[in-house]
């Protein structure tokens, strides 16, 4: 019988890593995976994540980065990391893009507010200049939510471009408003970066929880891992994930390459 290994990767940030244990420990009692394991960096995955990919014993692995959506280091160096493990490895897509992560939105949001169909929805995004995911990840559960009338508006912003964070309250013209963050862990950016540049203390815009570890982003990503599994199966050409692995696998231009 094939073994697989399960790695859930993401940055320790903040309680990052009591986050990710979480979904970690649900999806064993799951059997999703023969293994289940955290791998968490700080700063150069290819280094820090050296050490845990060596240990992995298993006939192949699924990697799931623990972001909504990427950014430049899953698209390089997190590639580049996987690249070189002794097993065979999946790279998985981040689940911000399910449906079952637009399900954990409406419920962060339904812990601020009484009235949502009165209230307007604003979700927070990290952002990227050079990248397009950040946003389409939260202009699709934006459109998702649109269409279920369940908010008199929904708008959308990020840390790091337009619309912009602070802008947010003069996008939305409801009286209550509530701000989620697109986040799967807590840190700096959604306890004080974002409530402050919400300017939450004058009222009329609350934020809500990060969408953390909320049960509905463990079926993501079981819902993520199975999918992978059946596209290896089938024979599906790869995906832009496996396309990333094989390019990091060719290129070995920072010193860490192996013959």
């Amino acid at each position: 019988m094939q073994r697989d290994t399960l790695l859930l990767i993401g940055r320790s940030t903040g309680r990052a890593r009591q986050v990710y244990e979480v979904h970690a420990d649900r999806l064993r009692r799951r059997g999703v995976a023969s293994e289940v394991r955290t791998l968490t960096y700080e700063r150069e995955p290819l280094r820090e994540l050296r050490e845990g990919l060596q240990a992995i014993e298993a006939d192949r692995a699924f990697a799931v980065p623990l972001c909504v959506a990427h950014t430049r280091e899953t698209t390089d160096d997190l590639p580049a990391a996987l690249g070189r493990a002794p097993t065979p490895v999946t790279y998985c897509e981040p689940v911000g893009r399910s449906p079952a992560v637009t399900r954990a939105i409406v419920d962060r949001a339904a812990d601020r507010v009484d009235a949502p169909s009165e209230a307007g929805l604003v979700l927070v995004g990290f952002g990227a200049s050079g990248t397009p995911y950040q946003r389409q990840a939260a202009e699709y559960h934006a459109a998702r939510l649109r269409e279920t009338d369940r908010y008199a508006e929904v708008t959308t912003c990020f840390l790091l471009q337009n619309p912009t964070v602070e802008c947010a309250r003069y996008n939305v013209s409801a009286s209550e408003t509530v701000a989620v963050p697109l986040f799967l862990a807590p840190g700096e950016a959604t306890e004080e970066r974002i409530p402050a540049e919400l300017e939450v203390d004058r009222g009329g815009v609350v934020c809500a929880d990060p969408l953390a570890d909320h049960e509905l982003v463990t079926d993501a990503i079981e819902a993520e891992v199975e999918k992978q599994r059946v596209l290896a199966g089938d024979g599906t050409p790869g995906t832009l994930e496996a396309a990333l692995t094989r390019q990091s696998r060719a290129v070995a231009t920072d010193g860490e390459g192996v013959r």
